[in-house]
């Protein structure tokens, strides 16, 4: 009982804070703000801060958001992208955090020993001792580190954040009381940008100063010892991001009156010579850098147990050593120590230059993402989203737009690199961990409003159009036995119609047979996925076939706009099928829709390279739905390089008049149906229109065939019937004429 005690989270608001504040007034504040200064001017340095709060703030105000959305464990900003952008991506954007935290506590060490200048110079010059290499302060100073971290935890060091922020804010004042620089008079302000040869742009410049910036998030790191995060990560975050920017504001103005241009770019510790009390300048860079190397090796091995508490590496016994914490208290101890063996390598080569620009891309991608996951939660709308603290779509989305521009604009190379090692961590990842969810949680939620406004504006819409696409809807028992009419709707559907497909369960509805209901529907979703259909699946359950009709006559469509075309289905020989069809035509006609019959053979659609469509005097109120049907058909990837042809039977008297109606149709139609693909008929008295259809399209790949509503009537199945050599038929029955313009 004693053991779980200790292991309990117990910091406050406070860590937080301290975390942040000691990081964003870091290395970058004293070393190059007064170069910053110098290079653009007071104006200059003013839109920096301003673009890296655009960043910062959207941010803040995202993590604030959705940290008080779900409860926020162990691995500060990994977890909430994981949570909310799922682990696969999550992960890969966790390894890239991870990586920028760990190398960071190098960058912070090697700053600290920058620090020891001033003490280098007086012992070269009182004592002729010379050291110009500053490894000699940044290993040792590492390896206290590393010993203070895994000897007392992070208890220490957030003590020892205290005293930090102490000293920080005691060099501050110091700062702003100080004078100008011994013989500067000229207390100008140098508001414009300085555009002087040699000079820096103003992204260069802005690339060395942002770093100075991503300390905000630092105390998100803490939230598994947090004992409130949705308290703690919102006020401690926020506070500290805005007084940075304030304070930063001031050390601008201060630095523009008191130093000249010259001295401001030349001399990167120039505020020692502003300040009161000169030392406290290098004393407190020291407390800042070393703090900043606190707050980051606190966070960092954090980040590294969240990825592995969430097994992301392909080694399981490496999982679990870097899950381990120390015995008896919530210290990552493993994970510390891979961070420690990593910060050192980098102390080691004594110039992590090449990498901080990396480390900005990784904070940069870091960023977006978090702010793109609150820009899209928002537009999706999930009830399951309802954060304490909320911010505005319209802040986070420039924050993530802001967050990519500023990469490229940055450096371009390391952007495109940064982006790739994440998108091959990635593929890893998704290799590794196929069941692991990417983004399709969250988009669901943003394509479910979109599809939602945009079944509103359509059913609001004018009702009348001057073109026709199918809107279809087919019902059928036998959706496990054959497969046509799934087929026949998926092209139908493929780009320029809508279908519904819904499976007919003959019954009642009760609890047995609602199971069996979503048990068939996921097989019809596996199988629409399988064959890339964009067929919306769903089941339904009746006491009869004639009862299933007529409910799905009255069902709204899912696409927005009314539902115009019936399909029915059966298999050439099933006279039962086929009279239950013939049995509710009426109902489709009542309902005024068009009617497609698909006749399916075990010929099925063979090579898809030829449609017949035929025309006779008596449908010729169908034609045109059958070639614009035709025409749809084609234009699905499984008809390529298919072509039309247009078979019309006609008494010889009638041929040349048919002849140029069907051109003049074809040409105003625009459809790809050449001349010489019209094929005229000459019906003789003693051959049937069956006989010639049989004959001519017998190596067609489908057959479409109209019908009318009064021959239905009068010779029911003997309208189907008598097409025995030739293979899958659509017969098609237009509700009106059909206008091809």
């Amino acid at each position: 009982m004693s053991t779980l005690a200790k292991a309990k989270a117990n910091f406050g608001t406070a860590p937080v804070f301290l975390t942040a504040i000691s990081t964003i007034l870091g290395a970058l504040m004293f070393l190059r703000f007064g170069f910053a200064v110098g290079a653009v001017g007071f104006g200059g340095t003013l839109l920096i801060i301003l673009i890296g709060h655009l960043v910062t703030i959207p941010t803040a105000m995202a993590i604030a958001e959705i940290a008080t959305n779900q409860k926020v464990e162990g691995g500060g900003e990994y977890y909430i992208i994981s949570r909310s952008f799922g682990l696969n991506i999550g992960a890969s954007i966790g390894i890239a955090l991870y990586l920028s935290q760990a190398i960071s506590v190098a960058f912070y060490i090697i700053a600290f020993a920058e620090a020891f200048r001033p003490v280098f110079e007086w012992l070269h010059t009182d004592y002729g001792i010379l050291i110009e290499d500053a490894r000699y302060v940044s290993i040792p100073a590492m390896i206290l580190l590393a010993t203070l971290m895994l000897t007392k935890g992070a208890d220490v060091g957030v003590k020892a954040l205290y005293v930090v922020v102490a000293v920080l804010f005691v060099s501050l004042t110091m700062f702003f009381m100080g004078h100008p620089i011994e013989g500067y008079t000229d207390n100008t302000l140098h508001f414009f940008m300085h555009d002087e040869e040699g000079g820096y742009s103003f992204f260069k410049v802005f690339a060395i100063i942002f770093p100075a910036f991503t300390g905000m998030t630092a105390g998100v790191g803490l939230s598994g010892d947090l004992k409130d995060p949705k308290k703690s990560i919102p006020m401690g975050t926020l506070a500290a991001t805005i007084m940075g920017a304030v304070i930063y504001v001031f050390i601008a103005y201060k630095l523009s009156v008191s130093a000249p241009v010259d001295e401001l770019t030349s001399n990167y510790l120039v505020m020692q010579d502003i300040a009161l009390w000169a030392p406290i300048i290098p004393i407190g860079l020291a407390c800042a850098t070393i703090s900043s190397a606190l707050g980051s090796i606190m966070v960092a091995p954090r980040t590294l147990q969240a990825l592995s508490n969430d097994r992301v590496f392909p080694v399981p016994r490496l999982n679990r050593i870097l899950s381990k914490n120390k015995p008896g208290t919530a210290e990552p101890r493993n994970a510390t120590i891979v961070t420690i063996i990593l910060a050192m390598a980098f102390v080691a080569i004594g110039d992590v230059d090449f990498v901080a620009e990396i480390i900005s891309m990784f904070f940069m991608v870091t960023y977006g993402a978090i702010c793109s996951i609150s820009f899209l939660q928002h537009f999706a709308a999930d009830p399951a989203y309802r954060p304490d603290f909320k911010s505005r779509w319209y802040v986070s989305l420039p924050g993530a737009i802001l967050c990519i521009y500023m990469m490229f604009q940055m450096n371009a190379q390391y952007a495109l690199l940064s982006i790739s090692l994440m998108v091959l961590a990635y593929i890893g990842i998704t290799y590794y961990r196929t069941d692991r969810e990417g983004l399709v949680n969250i988009f669901q939620g943003v394509i479910f409003q979109l599809s939602r406004q945009i079944q509103i504006f359509l059913q609001k819409a004018e009702k009348e159009t001057s073109t026709w696409r199918p809107s279809v809807i087919c019902i059928s028992r036998d959706s496990f036995e054959r497969v046509a009419a799934q087929d026949m709707m998926r092209w139908l559907s493929h780009r320029y119609g809508f279908g519904t497909y819904i499976h007919f369960i003959q019954g009642y509805l009760s609890k047995d047979s609602q199971a069996v209901a979503h048990e068939q529907l996921h097989r019809l979703i596996h199988n629409a996925e399988v064959s890339k259909s964009n067929v919306y699946m769903d089941t339904m359950i009746s006491p009869s076939f004639t009862t299933a009709i007529a409910q799905s006559l009255q069902l709204p469509s899912v696409s927005g706009k009314e539902n115009n075309t019936f399909l029915f289905e059966y298999f050439k020989g099933h006279d039962k099928d086929l009279h239950d069809i013939i049995e509710n035509t009426p109902l489709v006609r009542a309902a005024g829709f068009d009617l497609c019959v698909l006749a399916s053979s075990e010929k099925g659609f063979c090579f898809r390279k030829e449609i017949h469509i035929w025309i006779t005097p008596n449908d010729f109120d169908n034609a045109n739905l059958m070639i614009l049907l035709g025409y749809i058909i084609i234009g699905h990837r499984d008809w390529t390089d298919a072509h039309i042809k247009i078979n019309a039977v006609f008494p010889e008297a009638e041929l040349n008049e048919t002849k140029a109606r069907l051109l003049e149709l074809i040409k105003t139609g625009r459809l790809p149906i050449s001349a010489q693909n019209v094929n005229l008929i000459s019906q003789k008295e003693n051959v049937s229109t069956k006989d010639i259809i049989n004959k001519t399209s017998v190596d067609a790949d489908l057959t479409v065939i109209g019908f009318r509503e009064e021959a239905l009537k009068q010779l029911r199945e003997v309208v189907f019937e008598g097409y025995d050599a030739i293979g899958n038929i659509l017969f098609v029955n237009s509700h009106e004429s059909k206008e091809i313009k």
